[in-house]
């Protein structure tokens, strides 16, 4: 523990923290998280020496402002979790989990290891999003229970799902995501015996294969530290 842990900070000082938190969250949010703190401080209105006095490095800005995000989507998953129509909770779920992180281009980066973060911020990150698959797992077997999801259907084709409407959210056209999200739904629903989907869903270990290296592997399938989507 540090001791500006231990010490209050002077009002100045906390007032300094405040905008450069605020600062960074804009423009990670607007660019992404290889965004420099020189960035963040002019934005701030701040000099960078300040930045630095505050969060020696980028990581540790990265950690102070998402790790309660990454929490925020764990309690989504236990809110969804715990409605009593498991398919209203899981469209709920995917949902929002693509809205916010379409709304911030720092969160997509950062749950799909689009940029290399500290391995600290990657522990922090992993540690809670373990949280995220029991809920959601939990949630589709309900789903399937209820016969409200074909019963072919897997939490990795859920991951594979969320990232394929993640990049249909880079499109301009204003909320065409929405759109393609309602044809994915509509799939998910049971009926459809007659045209079964094609091969195996992709086990844990070959998610891990095909992810980008680097990553900080919280996807809904993850089971180790290694990388992940």
């Amino acid at each position: 523990m540090t001791l500006e842990q231990v010490r209050p900070l002077r009002a100045d000082a906390e007032r300094n923290r405040r905008r450069i938190l605020a600062a960074a969250a804009e423009v990670f949010a607007e660019r992404g998280l290889d965004v420099g703190l020189d960035e963040i401080a002019r934005r701030a209105g701040v000099g960078t020496g300040t930045v630095y006095r505050r969060f020696p490095d980028k990581s540790s800005l990265i950690e102070a402002l998402f790790v309660s995000r990454v929490e925020a989507l764990v309690e989504m998953s236990e809110q969804a979790e715990s409605s009593p129509d498991a398919w209203g909770g899981l469209v709920t779920l995917i949902t929002r989990s693509v809205e916010m992180q379409l709304a911030d281009r720092g969160l997509k980066e950062l749950l799909y290891g689009d940029v290399s973060v500290a391995e600290s911020v990657q522990v922090h990150v992993v540690g809670k999003m373990r949280r995220l698959q029991p809920a959601v797992e939990r949630l589709l077997e309900r789903a399937k229970a209820e016969g409200s999801v074909r019963p072919d259907l897997s939490i990795n084709d859920l991951s594979i799902t969320m990232f394929m409407l993640h990049g249909v959210g880079k499109f301009s056209a204003p909320d065409q995501w929405r759109r393609q999200l309602a044809l994915v739904l509509a799939g998910l629903r049971p009926g459809h015996e007659d045209l079964p989907l094609p091969g195996e869903p992709l086990t844990t270990q070959e998610m891990l294969n095909v992810c980008a290296p680097g990553a900080a592997n919280v996807s809904w399938a993850a089971e180790s530290s290694r990388s992940g989507c």
